[in-house]
């Protein structure tokens, strides 16, 4: 989920990016969903669910086309230099998103948080292993770059399979049979 709020502390503030581009892997129905992110030395790979990276899309596509031609164009002034903390890879399954739009950088500030998973109970009720701090990360990007990301990331989220009319689920290689039509009609993608 996509949340438009106030941002957190992240464990990693990686700054201004140098890169991020959305990624997919596999065959429709099968595929799984990356943001790749370089920054300085850094690059921090965020797993997403479809959803995930089309609300991403959805937001900055929407953003974007809602500011003037000339906001549109001007450069941006991104609030913090790029990863200077030496070599640094993260890789993880994003949970929570947080994405706000700068007016006074002409930026966008995007915060990933790792999926938390539910760790197992000890008997007095702490949790096993206290200790693990969930990986997150935060950085700017430019909204030449924000353009582009959210472009690409609807792109790849509608090349997938297509959807039923009848009933709006996913119609797979092998067919459908919708709901809708009580079983009876079997369609094809195509």
């Amino acid at each position: 989920m996509i949340l438009v709020m106030e941002s957190r502390k992240v464990k990693y503030p990686l700054g201004a990016i140098s890169s991020v581009e959305a990624l997919t892997f596999g065959e429709p129905g099968l595929r799984t969903f990356r943001l790749d992110i370089h920054s300085g030395q850094a690059y921090c790979s965020i797993w997403l669910e479809k959803e995930q990276l089309l609300q991403l899309g959805v937001y900055l596509n929407e953003a974007v086309s809602r500011l003037s031609q000339a906001e549109r164009s001007k450069e941006s002034d991104l609030r913090e230099d790029s990863w200077s903390g030496g070599e640094l890879t993260v890789d993880f399954k994003a949970g929570q998103m947080l994405l706000s739009h700068d007016p006074d950088s002409n930026a966008f500030y995007l915060q990933a948080f790792e999926r938390e998973i539910d760790e197992p109970m000890e008997e007095d009720g702490s949790l096993a292993d206290e200790s693990k701090e969930i990986e997150s990360v935060g950085f700017w990007v430019t909204t030449a770059k924000a353009g582009v990301l959210g472009e690409t990331a609807l792109r790849i989220c509608a090349a997938g399979r297509p959807t039923c009319f009848l009933c709006g689920q996913p119609i797979n290689p092998k067919g459908h049979s919708c709901p809708r039509a009580n079983g009876h009609t079997v369609l094809e993608a195509g």
